[in-house]
């Protein structure tokens, strides 16, 4: 299999989106933006300052009670969680616009 050389720009939009995104996973955003997990772990790490080591480990979102709270607010949680889902989306759709041109540029004679 051949090596895939992924531009710098790139690779840092994948670690900001990773970085963008906590209850994100790396296989998840990897999966997201058509990488290697391991690949983009390897660019996590190099952007963090260390090359080997463990990997981070994240805590699990903490989950509200079922009934607890007021409509209103649980109506502002979930416009909130919205909110950031659509942000989240908003930058990997831009991610994956410039891996698009990246690659059509790779592949013109």
């Amino acid at each position: 299999m051949a090596m895939k050389h992924y531009s710098a720009e790139f690779r840092a939009d994948a670690v900001a989106l990773y970085h963008s995104r906590p209850d994100a996973t790396i296989r998840s955003v990897a999966e997201d933006l058509g990488v290697n997990p391991e690949t983009l772990r390897n660019w996590i790490r190099l952007a963090d300052g260390r090359r080997k080591g463990p990997a981070v480990v994240r805590a699990e979102p903490a989950a509200s009670a079922p009934g607890s709270g007021s409509a209103a607010s649980q109506v502002e949680a979930e416009n909130a969680a919205l909110r950031r889902r659509v942000r989240e989306l908003e930058e990997e759709r831009d991610i994956l616009r410039k891996a698009a041109r990246y690659f059509a540029g790779e592949t013109r004679w």
